[in-house]
């Protein structure tokens, strides 16, 4: 079974639905502390002028949330950000080929007042991967485990171990951390795949690979896996 554990981000970009789709297996890494300058809470879009953030506020601040884990981050409601957001990327993307086909997702989700940050994005995730196509890939969370121990690598082959993966599959940048020789002392093979996908075409050029899988999909519609696919 190959396996890929990834922490839970907001709208992701290509290369986190790549690895959606090769898995078999797709474990939220939920339960691990929380990054404040990572892409948990943050991605960006197209606009007409430039690119965009768009950021969930959440309660991170302070010593006593140093190391909170992602599933216990809290969302700060002071504010309807769902709503500016939800402005902001019908702003963007309504003219888009295949905005309307996404319309009513986007609506769904931007509706809903979550209390935890994971909660949000993990079901958001899953509902865009859904209606994308990937069907077969099984989604679970890191914090579901029992019996789940060690730091960095030791971890990520304890979280291996405990769902009977055969395989670990990562990204290149997991390179400069994981601990490959541990692996080789496991039964499990570790691979790493490269982020090479073609061009398409975007509303506001030159063309951006890094922006959030929303601009893709507004933009290529049930041929967007194609473009996951698909090498250069």
């Amino acid at each position: 079974m190959k396996v890929v554990i990834l922490q839970p981000s907001y709208i992701p970009w290509r290369g986190y639905f790549d690895q959606i789709l090769r898995a078999d297996l797709f474990v939220f890494y939920d339960d691990v502390q929380y990054d404040k300058r990572g892409w948990r809470n943050r991605n960006q879009i197209k606009t007409p002028n430039k690119k965009q953030w768009l950021t969930i506020p959440v309660r991170s601040k302070g010593a006593q949330t140093k190391h909170i884990p992602i599933n216990e981050i809290p969302i700060i409601w002071d504010s309807a950000w769902n709503q500016t957001h939800l402005k902001t990327i019908k702003h963007a993307y309504s003219n888009a080929p295949y905005f309307n086909k996404y319309v009513n997702l986007l609506e769904e989700f931007y509706n809903r007042k979550d209390k935890y940050l994971a909660d949000f994005t993990i079901d958001f995730t899953i509902a865009l991967a859904r209606e994308m196509g990937i069907t077969k890939t099984r989604f679970m969370r890191s914090s579901e485990l029992k019996g789940v121990s060690g730091e960095k690598t030791d971890r990520l082959i304890s979280v291996l171990q405990t769902v009977g993966a055969k395989e670990y599959l990562s990204g290149p940048s997991a390179r400069d951390y994981i601990e490959d020789d541990k692996f080789e002392r496991t039964n499990i093979s570790l691979e790493y795949i490269d982020y090479d996908y073609p061009e398409y075409p975007q509303l506001y050029p030159p063309f951006d690979p890094f922006v959030s899988i929303l601009d893709l999909l507004v933009m290529k519609g049930d041929d967007a896996l194609d473009y996951i696919k698909q090498e250069k």
